[in-house]
């Protein structure tokens, strides 16, 4: 099984975001067995919430239900998880600092960087600029090129 941790500040609005969009396609390419799917904060502050409150409505707007549960990124999840996949640099950064080997900084990837034609390499978070909208445009995309690589890299 492949397993797959998506990673941004809070684990309110961009990772549970991008980890139910990953779920929804990984399912409709009949994939759900053979791929693993998570998400974390770097932060612990939102530990145990839901996901913010217009993260959860625009999803089920687009028939998606996120139910996760925020938790903090473990040293556990850098060996755990084959991809490490974070929504901005400043994730980038703290996600690395926690790695204790080449081989888990490997795992450690930037989320748009196998989105088609991407503008930038961060995903905006939502929470303080309120581009709620454009951050699950963001993440359809970006799942698309994340779900093919998987797919490619793993024979899947």
């Amino acid at each position: 099984m492949v397993s797959v941790l998506f990673v941004c500040l809070g684990n309110i609005c961009r990772s549970p975001t991008a980890e139910a969009v990953f779920a929804r396609d990984v399912k409709a390419a009949g994939l759900d067995s053979a791929i693993e799917i998570d998400s974390a904060g770097t932060g612990d502050w939102h530990a145990g919430e839901r996901a913010h409150p217009p993260t959860r409505a625009l999803a089920a707007e687009r028939g998606i239900e996120i139910t996760h549960r925020a938790r903090q990124i473990t040293r556990g999840d850098l060996t755990r998880f084959d991809y490490v996949i974070v929504m901005d640099r400043s994730n980038l950064a703290n996600v690395l600092a926690l790695t204790k080997s080449e081989v888990e900084r490997a795992k450690v990837r930037l989320f748009r960087e196998l989105e088609e034609d991407a503008e930038s390499d961060e995903v905006p978070d939502p929470y303080y600029s309120g581009q709620f909208a454009e951050v699950f445009e963001i993440c359809e995309r970006a799942s698309a090129g994340w779900l093919a690589h998987v797919r490619d890299k793993h024979g899947i």
